[in-house]
């Protein structure tokens, strides 16, 4: 028989009592570490989505005032503002880098606008070739960074202009520029240009200088602009302001005859569209109305500019493909007016003194329209054997808002004496020297 010991009952049960109080006692630090771990899991979560709208909101543009420029006593000067206007569906998007080539060439007209600190080749000091309209640091223009910018390409190199080169490369040649004031305003940056080089003889205008040819001796070169805004045979009404004194009437289906006569002796031509498909027009086809543009009060069908640019264009392709003629020949597309806060008869003004870059600006309706006219019609008559190079400057030009006359269009705006007159901005043309400069450098890396 067992005696019974109380002393070894007490410690059995001293010894069950630890182990469930050590068993608790870890499984309480156990739930605890999940409790804490899934906190901290969520606070990291939290924060990491407030850090992600953060980042990817834009930024609100500052307002503006709408206020023509037209009544103050010195021009307001906006640095490098944000873009005019901010959109979803950008023209002027950024592409993946392999998009940027076109057959394996790059693309001289994707890229940016880069500060040079050089400056340009020329000055209004050592060119005569300027037009006063055009020659803003004459007229008074007070900011000149404007002038230290050159157009870079993203995947390649653009040299400067060379004035030596050109004209070697043109000796014994003629090169025609095709067009409205615009292409007259590129020939004189050309010239400007080249007189770094050798002085052109003046040898011909027509009465009111819109048409012209120089010469130069050294290099039997021959360099002219033909006055034809349409390239349409048109009959314009206007005054020696160029007011219009009545509505225009335009031929779509008739080439103007002052560049079509000529075309057999051109060598290198240069050709364009433009603005002028904004007027007021009639529209005829075999001599006969057709319908009209903006013609209120006349009873005709308004059919649009769209319409005629493009019968136009069409019939332009044509002559130049079926021409005997094989000139090597360039089209540009439409250049872009930086006019804001009303349009150039509605005060509105161009005061800005930087570019935008790629991506920051969005095209126009109007230019958008004119452009996809232009490319869709290239394209078109590229696959019926048209041999012409595209010189496509709408989207680089769209970002140089900086570098049109604006009220300096006239000379020295601000001055007591003129302070009466009524102001008009020029937000189309371009200062010389100014952005237009480069568009010569791609015309001579493309020649």
């Amino acid at each position: 028989m067992k005696t019974f010991n109380g002393t070894n009952v007490i410690k059995k049960q001293f010894s069950l009592f630890f182990v469930k109080f050590t068993v608790c006692f870890l499984l309480l630090g156990l739930a605890y570490r999940l409790i804490l771990s899934n906190f901290e899991q969520f606070s990291q979560i939290e924060v990491k989505n407030t850090a992600l709208f953060s980042d990817n909101t834009l930024p609100l543009p500052p307002v503006t005032v709408n206020e023509p420029l037209v009544t103050v006593s010195k021009p307001p000067v906006t640095v490098n503002e944000p873009p005019v206007t901010v959109s979803e569906s950008l023209v002027t998007v950024d592409l993946p880098e392999n998009q940027t080539l076109r057959n394996g060439t790059c693309d001289l007209f994707l890229g940016n606008w880069v500060y040079d600190p050089n400056g340009p080749v020329y000055t209004n000091a050592t060119c005569y070739s300027i037009e006063s309209h055009q020659n803003c640091m004459k007229n008074g223009r007070p900011d000149t960074e404007y002038l230290n910018w050159r157009w870079n390409p993203r995947d390649c190199e653009l040299p400067r202009f060379s004035p030596k080169k050109f004209l070697n490369l043109m000796r014994n040649k003629s090169f025609t520029f095709i067009g409205d004031s615009i292409m007259r305003n590129h020939v004189q940056s050309l010239l400007c240009i080249l007189s770094q080089e050798e002085e052109a003889d003046d040898v011909y205008h027509d009465e009111q200088y819109k048409s012209r040819r120089w010469y130069f001796p050294l290099h039997d070169f021959n360099l002219s602009v033909i006055w034809s805004p349409f390239l349409a045979k048109s009959t314009v009404f206007e005054d020696d302001n160029g007011a219009s004194t009545d509505i225009t009437q335009l031929n779509l289906d008739k080439l103007d005859d002052v560049w079509t006569q000529q075309f057999d002796n051109f060598d290198y031509v240069f050709i364009a569209g433009g603005k002028w498909y904004l007027k007021s027009t009639i529209y005829l086809e075999n001599d006969k109305i057709v319908g009209c543009h903006n013609c209120p009060g006349k009873n005709i069908t308004q059919v649009g500019f769209e319409y005629a640019y493009r019968k136009a264009l069409n019939t332009t392709f044509k002559f130049i493909t079926s021409s005997k003629n094989k000139a090597y020949t360039f089209f540009r597309t439409t250049t872009p007016d930086h006019f804001e806060n009303g349009e150039w008869n509605t005060g509105g003004y161009c005061n800005r003194t930087g570019p935008f870059k790629e991506g920051e600006v969005d095209i126009g309706y109007v230019d958008e329209v004119m452009r996809k006219v232009e490319l869709e019609e290239f394209e078109r008559a590229s696959e019926f054997g048209l041999k012409m190079k595209l010189f496509d400057t709408t989207l680089l030009s769209l970002l140089r808002p900086d570098g049109h006359p604006g009220v300096y269009r006239q000379y020295q705006p601000f001055a007591v004496e003129n302070m009466k007159r009524k102001m008009q901005n020029d937000c189309l043309h371009w200062c010389l020297p100014g952005p237009i400069d480069s568009w010569n450098d791609i015309l001579i890396q493309m020649l």
